[in-house]
């Protein structure tokens, strides 16, 4: 009779215990990073005496809670999740230099120069279109600086965020070291341990989004985790993480390295994540800004040089129109007099105007519109390559967390299922306990 209730109590027990796990699934089913969890019910046995007999049928118990998961799945997530996070970024900063080329208007500024330049030669000695000349000067000079200053805007917010990636990456590391401890110290198949686990592939997905990363596992399921391959610097190692720093210039080059805890360097070179994608986009944005400092260089020293080649309305050497800062960029205009614009060749009356054809002869050999106009071009393809690769990514990402989620995700109908099967197998039990006290009680009653 001893041995019925005991039998009873332990199903119950086993019982009790797939229920709060598949309780947990349920509530947990739209949890980010939750793997279902599965109770093992078995049958407890025993070998009898000095023989090899089995004796069953002796109770249940939870042979552990085994988490749902698969480490291949779970790796393709990562690599499709590092292939997206490069892709994106570079996309961002893309979309960063077509507005920094196209908000200012710079090509029509330019046309509106030389076209203004076309008005005063048809008219030498209208002030209005003169003055209208110098204004459309300014409104260029105005688009160079406004277009360079937004390129280094964005030369700038692209190493502040390196430096958030930076910074990421390494709390993800600690926190992930914090994890492996916790998992050496964890007891198997436990409901802790598989919370660990969850929060360890988190990180690690979180990681891989940032820089692409190569993982292995130990016994005790701690995450090893090297940047790049398997000979790239160790970020994480059991409770230790190292610490990832990042340098860059002017020239848009960015540098990383990882301090080890024993104090030795390494150099770390993405080639996945959003760091990837950063380091590619600093050169994108510094090439852009070069080429609009030099064109911003040759145009002014072009129309410099026209104005130094013929006279003003008062019979003047031509005088410059621009400055070149620094960085070149930076134009500045110093004719406010629109009798200074030297229209007449050197020694000509103040009717000629055939110094102007030096404009002329600037705006096509100099290709100032056409070379604005290329630019952007060139960025926006590489914006809509970009994009068109982001989207194929993000499909073939979608379809890794499809495959992961398979496995690992809750599916509510199945839980339902098992929920009705684990209650009626709990009462079953207490039913075992009820019967077994109303028997003794009976054989009591007798006595």
């Amino acid at each position: 009779m001893t041995d019925l209730l005991s039998i009873g109590a332990s199903g119950a027990r086993a019982y009790q215990s797939a229920l709060a796990t598949t309780s947990d699934n349920i509530a947990n089913a739209a949890t980010a990073g939750y793997s279902r969890r599965v109770a093992t019910v078995r049958e407890v046995v025993a070998t009898g005496g000095n023989t090899s007999a089995i004796n069953s049928g002796l109770g249940a118990n939870v042979g552990g809670v085994t988490r749902a998961a698969d480490a291949f799945k779970a790796t393709e997530v990562r690599s499709a999740s590092s292939d997206l996070a490069r892709t994106l970024a570079g996309a961002t900063w893309l979309g960063r230099i077509d507005s920094s080329l196209t908000q200012n208007k710079l090509g029509d500024q330019l046309t509106a120069f030389f076209t203004s330049a076309k008005a005063v030669a048809a008219d030498p000695t209208a002030l209005p279109a003169r003055a209208t000349m110098l204004e459309n000067a300014a409104g260029v000079a105005a688009a160079f600086g406004a277009t360079g200053k937004a390129l280094d805007g964005a030369m700038t917010d692209l190493k502040a965020s390196a430096e958030t990636a930076v910074t990421q990456l390494n709390n993800l590391s600690a926190s992930l070291a914090k994890v492996n401890a916790g998992l050496a110290r964890a007891n198997e198949g436990t409901a802790g341990q598989a919370a660990l686990l969850d929060q360890r592939d988190q990180m690690l997905e979180q990681m891989s989004a940032l820089t692409d990363v190569t993982v292995s596992f130990d016994n005790y399921g701690r995450a090893a985790v090297h940047a790049g391959g398997n000979t790239g610097p160790l970020l994480v190692e059991g409770a230790q993480a190292a610490q990832v720093s990042q340098v860059s210039n002017d020239e848009g080059a960015f540098s990383f390295a990882v301090r080890q805890s024993s104090g030795q360097v390494q150099p770390m070179s993405p080639s996945g994540g959003a760091l990837a994608g950063i380091a590619e986009s600093g050169g994108r944005i510094a090439a852009a800004r070069d080429q609009i400092s030099q064109m911003a260089r040759d145009f002014a020293e072009g129309v410099n040089a026209v104005q130094a080649a013929g006279s003003d309305l008062q019979g003047n050497a031509g005088q410059p129109v621009f400055t070149v800062g620094d960085p070149a960029y930076q134009l500045g205009t110093v004719m406010t007099d629109p009798r200074g614009i030297a229209a007449a060749a050197a020694g000509a009356g103040q009717r000629d105007n055939s110094n102007l054809a030096g404009f002329e002869t600037l705006r096509t050999s100099g290709k100032f519109e056409q070379g604005v106009t290329d630019l952007t071009a060139a960025n926006g393809a590489a914006l809509s390559g970009r994009n068109s690769v982001a989207d194929a990514q993000s499909a073939i990402r979608d379809a890794a967390v499809s495959a992961r989620d398979s496995v690992s995700g809750v599916n509510i109908d199945e839980e339902a299922v098992d929920l009705m099967r684990f209650q009626q197998a709990y009462q079953a039990s207490t039913r075992v306990i009820q019967i077994a006290r109303e028997t003794l009680q009976s054989i009591l009653d007798i006595r």
